[in-house]
C-alpha cells in the first residue's frame, strides 16, 4: 500500500482545505502540471500541422500520452479517442451511430445526465428509449434490461458506478446479455476509470467513455473514448485534422483516431493526462480502489449512526457517499462545511432521474481519492455531527 502522506505532497491545495469533491474533479499531481508547463515553456506548437521541430515534438508528446492512456485501459491506441470529457465522448457515440426512427435504446434511471439526455434527444427522431428502474440502493437489475430488449434495440448505455449512490453496476452481466442479443453496449466509466482496474478488451463492451479530470487525475478539459470498432461510428464533427483529401467536389476523412478529433486538440491537457496516468500507474490502481472504498464505507457507516442524517446507497459502495440532514437543504450543508474548510458537492449531481425516482430532492456528497486520509474523515464526520445537532 502506498504512503498517503507522501502522495499528498504532490497536491499543494490539500494544505489549505479538506477536499472531498473528487467525484466532480480530482486534484492534479505536480508531475502532470510540470508536464503541461514543459509544453508551454519549451515546445508549444500545434499538433500534426508542421514539419518544424516544435510541432513534431508536440505531436509526439500527444501521441505518447494517447499510448499511455490506451495501455492503462488495455485498449488499442488507434481506437482510443482523446476528447474533452465523458460528456463529449458519449455524444460522439450518440451522434455517430446514425439512429433511425423505430430504433430502440436502453438506459437506466441512475445515469448521470451525460449518459441520459443524449439518448432522450434521439426521441426527436422517432427513436424509442426505455429506462430501467433502480432499487433503493441505486442498483439496476440486469434481468430487467434483458426483458426490455426488442428486435429494434440498437444500444444499451449504462454507467459503471453511480455518482450519487456509489453503487457498482453488474456491467459484466449486462454486457453478456447484450452479446447474446448482438447489441452494442456503452459504459460510462466517469466514476470508475482510475478508481478501479479497467480492462477494455476483457470487458468486451463496444464503447467505454471516461473523464480525464476525475479518477485519472488529469486536468479538466480531457476525456477518453475507447471504441471496439471505429467503423460503427460516423465522425459527427468535421474539419481540420479529420480530413485526408478535399477538393471542389468532396472530401475523405482520415482513419481512427484522427477522424474523431476535429480541430486543434487540448495538447497541454492531454500531455498532462498522460503524465497523470503514469503517476497513477506507479501508485497502483488496486491500492487506490481499496483506499477510496474503505474511506467511503467508513464515512457512510458513521453517518448512518447519526440522528437526523439520511445516507443513500449500498453498504459495499465505491468511493463516495451522499447524504442529507433533516431540515437542511443540501447547499446549506455544503456551505456550512465550507466554512469549516471542508469541500463537498451539493445538489442533484447532474443525476436527477435516479434521485427523484427515490424521492430524494438533492443531496450533499463527499467523494474520496487516493490523497484523502482517515484524519480528514474524522474531521468531516465531526463537522456533520455538529451541523446535525445544531439544526434544532
Amino acid at each position: 500500500m502506498y504512503d498517503v502522506y507522501e502522495i499528498r505532497k504532490d497536491f499543494p491545495v490539500l494544505e489549505k482545505v479538506i477536499y472531498l469533491d473528487s467525484g466532480a474533479t480530482t486534484q492534479t499531481p505536480k508531475p502532470a502540471v510540470e508536464a503541461m508547463n514543459d509544453f508551454f515553456y519549451n515546445y508549444a506548437a500545434n499538433y500534426g500541422r508542421g514539419a518544424h521541430r516544435l510541432s513534431i515534438q508536440a505531436t509526439n508528446a500527444f501521441e505518447d500520452a494517447r499510448e499511455t492512456v490506451a495501455d492503462f485501459l488495455n485498449a488499442p491506441p488507434e481506437n482510443t479517442i482523446m476528447t474533452k470529457n465523458t460528456t463529449d465522448s458519449i455524444n460522439i457515440v450518440a451522434n455517430g451511430i446514425g439512429f433511425e426512427s423505430g430504433d430502440h435504446i436502453i438506459t437506466t434511471a441512475v445515469e448521470h445526465h451525460s449518459n441520459y439526455v443524449p439518448w432522450l434527444r434521439q426521441k426527436e427522431s422517432g427513436v424509442l428509449v426505455s429506462v430501467a428502474d433502480i432499487d433503493s440502493e441505486g442498483f439496476v437489475n440486469p434481468n430487467q434490461i434483458d426483458e426490455m430488449i426488442t428486435e429494434n434495440t440498437k444500444l444499451i448505455a449504462v454507467g459503471h458506478i453511480s455518482n450519487v449512490f456509489g453503487s457498482v453496476q453488474d456491467i459484466e452481466k449486462i454486457i453478456k446479455i447484450a452479446r447474446r442479443n448482438n447489441i452494442p453496449v456503452l459504459i460510462d466509466g466517469a466514476q470508475s476509470a482510475g478508481h478501479m482496474e479497467i480492462d477494455f478488451k476483457s470487458l468486451d463492451c463496444d464503447y467505454f467513455a471516461a473523464a480525464g479530470h476525475k479518477g485519472l487525475l488529469g486536468p479538466q478539459g480531457t476525456g477518453v473514448l475507447c471504441i471496439k470498432d471505429p467503423d460503427t461510428l460516423q465522425p459527427s464533427v468535421l474539419g481540420g485534422g479529420t480530413t485526408s483529401e478535399a477538393d471542389l467536389c468532396g472530401f475523405k476523412t482520415k482513419s481512427s483516431p484522427e477522424c474523431f478529433e476535429a480541430g486543434t486538440p487540448n495538447l497541454p491537457g492531454i500531455i498532462g493526462l498522460g503524465a497523470a496516468v503514469e503517476y497513477l500507474q506507479k501508485i497502483g490502481v488496486a491500492d487506490v480502489e481499496t483506499h477510496d472504498n474503505q474511506l467511503a464505507r467508513s464515512a457512510a457507516d458513521r453517518l448512518n449512526e447519526m440522528d437526523g442524517v439520511s445516507v443513500y446507497g449500498p453498504k459495499n459502495r465505491a468511493g463516495l457517499v451522499s447524504f442529507n440532514i433533516d431540515g437542511l437543504e443540501p447547499h446549506t450543508v455544503a456551505m456550512r462545511l465550507d466554512q469549516l474548510n471542508i469541500c463537498v458537492r451539493s445538489g442533484y449531481h447532474c443525476a436527477m432521474p435516479g434521485q427523484k425516482a427515490l424521492g430524494i430532492n438533492g443531496s450533499s456528497r463527499a467523494s474520496f481519492a487516493l490523497y484523502n486520509t482517515e484524519e480528514e474523515i474524522n474531521i468531516f464526520i465531526d463537522a456533520v455531527s455538529k451541523i446535525a445537532e445544531s439544526r434544532n
